[in-house]
């Protein structure tokens, strides 16, 4: 079978943990062809994505390398296994690939905490928000690819139709909630989205409002992406262009401590909802 052109970004963290596992055993590329009866270009494409692996040869692999994590190889075999084609795919013509890696990392997530400062999560705006957003910064987008993102973002929020949707956890700044993004009745509406978001079983909502003297960090972002093991757990940070994902544990250890000091200099759930209820009220 011919190398993936396009990866995604599941089939590359398939890799990854492949090759972290054979660089933790003291292995080259080379000999663990070998142990495969295979070459080291097929084992290169293979730990880059572009070629699969088949269930055997993960659990191949695995017990060459010595790893006894059972959890971890079952959820690798997963991921070499499984044969989705998610909702995303049809944007796979019309947006950017981080967009759809997003997508795909959400579909799997068992669990989503995020931090936004100036900005709503992209997963709980609403139509007329993510429109705004989109239609802001230059050049203007065609008419077609600004409805593509926009009816992309809002289809994010399949996940919480799933029969086990994840866990989500967010943290939002008061100044993202003051912000009139779209207008007074665009901005409105968002803050009862948000109060309807909060009543959902598996969503929690927390503000930090402008009097926490114990948050101090304006430049933050994040979204963190718990999967079906720790060592495969993801975070995203936007940059000014895309956002960048990351997956080495020292980079997953710092977020998690990162989140965990946000989300004490913020207010209770009960106090959120009151707290949103009063900033849509006086709108």
């Amino acid at each position: 079978m011919p190398p993936r052109v396009n990866p995604t970004a599941r089939h590359e963290r398939l890799g990854a943990e492949l090759r972290k596992l054979r660089e933790r055993a003291g292995l080259t590329a080379r000999a663990a062809a070998e142990l495969l009866g295979t070459d080291q270009a097929q084992m290169s494409n293979m730990e880059a994505g572009r070629v699969g692996a088949s269930a055997e040869r993960v659990r191949r692999l695995a017990s060459h390398y010595a790893c006894e994590d059972e959890a971890l190889i079952d959820a690798l075999v997963t991921m070499a296994t499984e044969r989705i084609r998610g909702w995303w795919e049809e944007y796979r013509t019309t947006l950017p690939r981080n967009f759809l890696d997003l997508s795909e990392l959400e579909f799997h997530a068992t669990t989503m905490r995020t931090i936004k400062v100036v900005e709503i999560p992209g997963i709980m705006q609403t139509e007329r928000h993510a429109r705004a957003v989109f239609d802001y910064y230059p050049p203007p987008l065609p008419p077609e690819d600004l409805e593509a993102r926009v009816s992309h973002r809002v289809q994010r929020r399949i996940v919480l139709d799933r029969e086990r949707p994840p866990l989500i956890e967010a943290v939002i700044h008061e100044a993202a909630l003051r912000m009139t993004v779209g207008g007074a009745a665009t901005a409105r509406e968002q803050l009862r989205f948000l109060l309807e978001l909060s009543s959902h079983p598996t969503i929690s909502i927390r503000v930090i409002p402008f009097t926490a003297g114990q948050f101090a960090g304006p430049g933050v972002s994040m979204l963190y992406l718990g999967g079906p093991v720790p060592q495969l757990d993801t975070v995203q940070v936007d940059t000014p262009l895309t956002g960048v994902f990351m997956d080495a544990e020292a980079q997953l250890g710092r977020y998690r401590t990162l989140y965990a000091k946000v989300e004490s200099a913020s207010l209770g759930v009960a106090d959120t909802r009151d707290f949103i209820h009063r900033l849509a009220r006086d709108l």
